[in-house]
């Protein structure tokens, strides 16, 4: 098991204590990573609860950081794979869980790794991912083969309320994701409860991955789709679409509308994930 980390373990963690820790280890946090280090035990407990993880279950977590969640998840049985882009960090996990044989330490970009060589099904995504790449990291994981059946992840309030968000707020990001997976905010987590505190509150974003329904090619039909809504998503949807999608005239838009039953003077942000699919399907092919 981890060594050298009783300032980390849950019963004792805290910002004073993770600040004492970086400082001893000569780790300062480097905002152009987005490193804000999870200070808070009660959370951490939390993250595990709801991450529900099964012994020998495969576990991929992006940005690690010090390893404070990545303790917890092998305490919970996991088979961890951990990918770290800070060499700073990844030298100091590799020291600090030398010992741990259910963990393997990826140094790299996550972005820049096939998901197939470091997730085999069945997986599931459980991290604190770095705050600037949240959506790059959902397109990847769940743009790709193996997708995980589910995910857990530490990402911005605002983001994850923009995610999980119902037809009348929703972007082209939150279509995406709730395309791929049933989604909710599980619980919010303060700027508090982070060493360095980051400028605004958090929260833990789930999801349970759902059945492909379309292949790949009406896949990439869809996301053009909306990709052209969401260009100008306060905008009514029959101009918008007339606009954004050269080629496509007004009448056949007026007429694929209609027959999803789609008013011509809804915005792009009010329409949910089953409302695209049916419009996609009543347009395609898209010129």
């Amino acid at each position: 098991m981890a060594r050298d980390g009783a300032d980390l373990d849950p019963a004792h963690l805290g910002p004073e204590a993770v600040e004492r820790y970086l400082r001893r280890h000569g780790l300062g946090a480097r905002r152009s990573l987005s490193q804000n280090h999870l200070a808070d035990g009660l959370v951490l407990e939390r993250i595990i609860e709801v991450a529900d993880v099964t012994p020998g279950e495969r576990i991929v977590e992006v940005g690690p950081g010090l390893g404070i969640l990545t303790a917890q998840l092998l305490a919970a049985g996991a088979e961890v794979t951990a990918v770290e882009l800070d060499r700073r960090l990844a030298k100091h996990l590799r020291t600090r869980f030398e010992d741990e044989p259910r963990l393997v330490l990826v140094e790299a970009d996550f972005l820049d790794v096939e998901v197939v060589e470091v997730a085999s099904e069945p997986w599931a995504l459980v991290a604190n991912v770095p705050y600037h790449i949240t959506s790059p990291i959902l397109h990847h994981v769940l743009g790709s083969e193996p997708r995980p059946n589910r995910f857990v992840m530490m990402v911005q309030k605002e983001v994850a309320e923009r995610i999980a968000s119902p037809p009348g707020g929703m972007s082209y990001l939150s279509v995406f994701v709730q395309y791929h997976a049933d989604v909710e905010v599980a619980f919010t987590v303060p700027a508090a409860a982070f060493e360095p505190a980051p400028e605004v509150d958090s929260a833990i974003l789930t999801g349970t991955t759902r059945e492909r329904r379309l292949g790949l090619e009406d896949e990439d039909e869809l996301w053009r789709l909306v990709q052209a809504g969401f260009r100008e998503r306060r905008k009514m949807i029959h101009n918008v679409l007339s606009r954004q999608l050269p080629g496509l005239d007004r009448e056949r838009v007026s007429a694929g509308l209609t027959a999803c039953d789609i008013a011509p003077d809804r915005r792009p942000q009010t329409l949910g994930v089953e409302e695209w699919l049916a419009l996609r399907e009543a347009l395609h092919p898209l010129p």
